[in-house]
């Protein structure tokens, strides 16, 4: 199922914001913009906030919180800022943090700085769908 919100950025190319599989949510990687102005910061830091306030909107469309984020892929252009981007993603989630893993790229769509996406769980009965059946379901 397709998720989609108008507080965050539309898509800008053939892509949803987001998927929902069962309880999982796949956020397709966040680009800095301002969904009502389209336009972005210019430095880093605050490009970072914007990318976690569009999954946060997304995340909150499909009826999570950022609390229940399991994975993000943080692709940053300028490794030398990562102290102050990770002080940035750090306020965003709370304990535990998802697990994450970050990679420094030659560039990104539209010149960002910052894209990340995210895989989070959607709280609900789906979350116990194998109760006591996943172990023989995996054999």
């Amino acid at each position: 199922m397709e998720i989609s919100t108008p507080n965050a950025p539309a898509a800008v190319g053939p892509y949803s914001q987001a998927r929902r599989h069962g309880n999982l949510l796949f956020v397709s990687g966040q680009l800095p913009l301002d969904p009502v102005t389209g336009t972005m910061a210019s430095d880093a830091e605050g490009q970072m906030r914007q990318v976690l306030a569009n999954i946060e909107a997304i995340v909150t469309a499909a009826g999570a919180k950022m609390s229940d984020v399991l994975k993000t892929t943080v692709l940053v252009t300028d490794l030398s800022k990562f102290k102050q981007l990770n002080e940035i993603y750090a306020a965003a989630f709370s304990m535990p943090c998802p697990a994450r893993a970050t990679y420094q790229v030659a560039a990104l769509p539209m010149g960002a700085q910052v894209e990340i996406d995210a895989i989070a769980v959607i709280p609900g009965e789906a979350d116990h769908a194998c109760k006591g059946s996943c172990a023989a379901a995996a054999l």
